[in-house]
């Protein structure tokens, strides 16, 4: 929890003097492509905590004697659900921001200072970075978790 309200906090801050950003910067292009590929990798950083935060309350697989404690596994689901929406929400971000970094004018710049952020935007454009695949594999399963705890009733156990 502590790292996501950081995290957002970051989001919402202005932007320091490029003299302590983490790549050494030139000119006014590399500055404009650093912050973008800053913005896409704290709202990658985001969806990670989200989906990590989501499995603290997501019961991966209900079993029969579940029964008794269906309505607190369902409120836990809820939450799970909230945190992946949110994952989903700052993975858009994300795009966006990964997008903005692929423009035609930085086709030949690269911030080598930080390369991951590169690969991060690089595998992001390619499709091989896709978590809106995964929340969704994840979003499926929870609703199916949910209806096999809802149909549970006292003759289950």
């Amino acid at each position: 929890m502590e790292n996501i309200y950081w995290l957002e906090r970051a989001v919402a801050a202005d932007f320091c003097n490029p003299r302590y950003a983490l790549a050494k910067i030139e000119d006014e292009t590399q500055w404009e492509k650093y912050r973008y590929l800053f913005m896409m990798h704290v709202n990658l950083k985001l969806v990670e905590q989200h989906l990590r935060l989501g499995k603290t309350w997501d019961k991966e697989k209900a079993y029969f004697y579940d029964a008794p404690f269906k309505e607190e596994f369902l409120r836990n689901l809820d939450t799970a659900e909230t945190c992946y929406q949110t994952a989903l929400f700052y993975w858009g971000e994300a795009q966006l921001w990964a997008e903005k970094a692929n423009q035609g004018k930085f086709y030949f710049l690269y911030i080598t200072d930080q390369q991951f952020w590169e690969d991060e935007r690089a595998r992001i454009y390619t499709g091989e970075l896709d978590y809106a695949k995964t929340i969704n594999r994840e979003l499926k399963r929870l609703q199916n978790v949910r209806e096999t705890l809802q149909a549970m009733d006292e003759s289950t156990y």
